[in-house]
């Protein structure tokens, strides 16, 4: 380095020096000897960086070195450190097994004294949960379903699965379609007449979501269109109507969305609806033809409030609605009539089934897309083959709780 120095000093000099009139000419000879001395101060000040970087190399290499041993002492002790781990979990190992051994003993004397605890903790958690039920369902509501007491079909189409409604709370006259098992579009009509006659003023409103829905148990709660999301199995997403925008989504917890709700429902894995008590979601639980459980929602948060697991099965099972809090299950053989209420389930036990009489649907010869129940007029909105059907209702008082 100090060679390529020198010469670049050289090559410096001489090309000033061509620069520099001839000796005979030049007027200070003192100022080409001040010239020389710069350069030669110059040329020692490069000497010193040259050996001042030299010295910083010796330094930096000494002290990679220093890192390397201390990195192989680093190695050495986490080895140690390792297999005084591994020993020490050795022992409480054998230290776990001597404690169990010496529980097992004196939980030999405490049996009787144990059960009676788990007992007693078992029937406080059961009125606790007792509780949590009455006042999650203490809405001013005791009517039990009697009978189908007639139908009337509204409307006539080609589509063989679809839903239809009415906003269960709103008191608004409007009706929406959803034809098909897997859309996104919603037909809103100004009232049951425009649905009815196609010709009628004025002329519906189409409505194309972000989103598809999976199945036909949509349901619209208070302005909100609820719907399970085609794209994934267990996700209810809540759309807002006016504003066309997804409001909020959740996933229903277990293995939601993974059979069929209903046997004969070829499509829908998640069946919402509304009652008096608010939204409710039944879907199937693990296995093939398994029982349905019932989960109520929360519609502002989308919360879970609760689930519970009912004695009715998925299996000949066509459709299902909730009435005061009381789910009510319709069933087919084969997917054909005769159309029967054969199990209903009581979260707050006050309805049995042999309180019932023989609830069975005027005659259809498909079974149901679907049946919802709307609180507001008191009536059952269907789907089968391709018919749009009302269902009148007959109730009565259920009995009070004790």
């Amino acid at each position: 380095m100090m060679v390529a120095l020198r010469g670049a000093s050289a090559l410096l000099v001489l090309f000033l020096a061509a620069f520099l009139p001839p000796p005979q000419c030049a007027q200070d000879p003192a100022m080409v000897h001040y010239i020389y001395q710069r350069f030669r101060v110059l040329e020692q000040g490069l000497e010193k960086c040259t050996q001042a970087t030299r010295a910083y190399i010796q330094e930096f290499q000494e002290f990679s070195k220093n890192i390397s041993v201390m990195l192989g002492r680093c190695q050495t002790y986490t080895s140690e450190y390792k297999s005084a781990v591994g020993n020490l979990a050795l022992r409480v190992e054998r230290a776990q097994r001597e404690i169990d051994y010496i529980q097992y003993l004196r939980e030999a004397d405490e049996c009787i004294e144990s059960e009676d605890k788990t007992l007693a903790e078992m029937l406080l958690q059961e009125a606790e949960e007792e509780k949590k039920i009455r006042t999650l369902l203490n809405a001013s509501c005791d009517n039990m379903l009697m009978g189908i007491k007639s139908l009337k079909i509204v409307k006539k189409m080609m589509d063989t699965h679809g839903s239809w409604m009415k906003d269960t709370v709103y008191n608004s006259p409007k009706v929406y379609l959803l034809i098909g098992s897997r859309n996104n579009t919603v037909w809103e009509f100004a009232n049951i007449r425009a649905f009815m006659e196609d010709n009628t003023k004025p002329a519906p409103r189409k409505q194309i979501l972000t989103l598809s829905w999976q199945g036909t148990g949509q349901v619209i709660y208070k302005g909100f269109l609820f719907f399970h999301n085609q794209a994934t199995s267990n996700e209810i997403i809540k759309y807002n109507l006016q504003k066309r925008t997804v409001e909020d989504r959740m996933l229903l917890p277990g293995g939601v969305g993974r059979a069929l709700v209903y046997q004969h429902s070829p499509s829908t894995y998640i069946d919402l609806a509304v009652d008096e008590h608010g939204l409710w979601a039944i879907h199937s639980g693990p296995g093939t033809h398994s029982h349905l459980v019932l989960t109520k929602i929360e519609p502002g948060t989308l919360g879970v409030e609760h689930s519970w697991d009912t004695p009715c099965r998925s299996q000949d099972a066509e459709a299902s609605f909730l009435l005061c809090g009381v789910l009510y299950v319709v069933y087919s053989t084969g997917g054909q009539g005769p159309h029967r209420i054969t199990c209903i389930y009581d979260p707050l036990g006050t309805i049995s089934e042999e309180d019932l009489p023989n609830l069975f649907f005027p005659k259809r010869p498909r079974s149901h897309s679907m049946i919802h129940y709307n609180p507001r007029d008191k009536q059952l909105y269907a789907w089968n083959e391709g018919n749009q059907i009302i269902y009148k209702l007959q109730t009565k008082r259920k009995l009070p709780l004790k």
